[in-house]
């Protein structure tokens, strides 16, 4: 396994020769944020400067080129304008997973209402619909359905925090409190995630209904 510890500071290092002052924050998602992580994880990390122009995102490849481990390396970079006005929607999950390193995303937070929550939910629902019908009827990919349904753990993460106002970071943790629903969804995502047996007919209709269910609710 990577020292993450190390590796952060000498990321910290780089990032700081490279951008000094215009760091506005930096943050860790994905299973190192989670503390989830094995050994082919990526390292994700979130990185918004005072702002962001087409030299800086070469700049800051060039950066990442320098450091160990780079085929890992993978994340968020944007300008500080912009991540403020960023549909609040997405920012809900995007707040809620990033582990901050330096600054705070609290402001960012405080934006995202329950309205944000609902499409957050809404937007989810209906993608994971839309592309589950699509690999049903055409590429019939095992790996489009893992993907889809790692989306609809996220989704369910939203519904949750939607009924109770708890948002929980760790899918093993979440799969102990959702309702039955949302609990076949995240045992299948988590089985997936660790190589369990695909049955794409079988679990490409479970999750077709499952959203089909929601976009109803919701």
């Amino acid at each position: 396994m990577i020292d993450l510890t190390a590796w952060i500071n000498e990321f910290l290092t780089v990032l700081n020769e490279s951008f000094k002052d215009r760091i506005w924050f930096v943050g860790l998602q994905g299973s190192y944020g989670r503390n989830e992580a094995t050994e082919a994880s990526d390292i994700d990390m979130v990185v918004i400067l005072d702002k962001l122009s087409a030299p800086d995102i070469q700049a800051y490849r060039t950066m990442l080129d320098t450091l160990p481990h780079r085929e890992l390396v993978c994340g968020f970079l944007s300008g500080k304008n912009e991540i403020r006005k960023w549909e609040t929607s997405d920012l809900f999950q995007f707040c809620h997973d990033t582990r901050s390193i330096k600054g705070s995303l609290d402001d960012l937070l405080q934006l995202v209402d329950d309205a944000a929550v609902t499409r957050a939910i809404k937007i989810g629902v209906c993608n994971i619909y839309h592309a589950c019908v699509h690999n049903m009827l055409y590429e019939r990919c095992d790996e489009i359905l893992k993907g889809l349904y790692k989306s609809a753990s996220f989704a369910a993460q939203a519904i949750y925090f939607k009924q109770n106002g708890v948002y929980m970071s760790s899918q093993k943790d979440l799969l102990g409190v959702v309702s039955a629903e949302e609990k076949a969804i995240v045992r299948t995502f988590l089985s997936l995630k660790n190589g369990g047996v695909i049955d794409f007919e079988e679990m490409s209709e479970r999750l077709f209904d499952w959203s089909k269910k929601w976009i109803d609710r919701i």
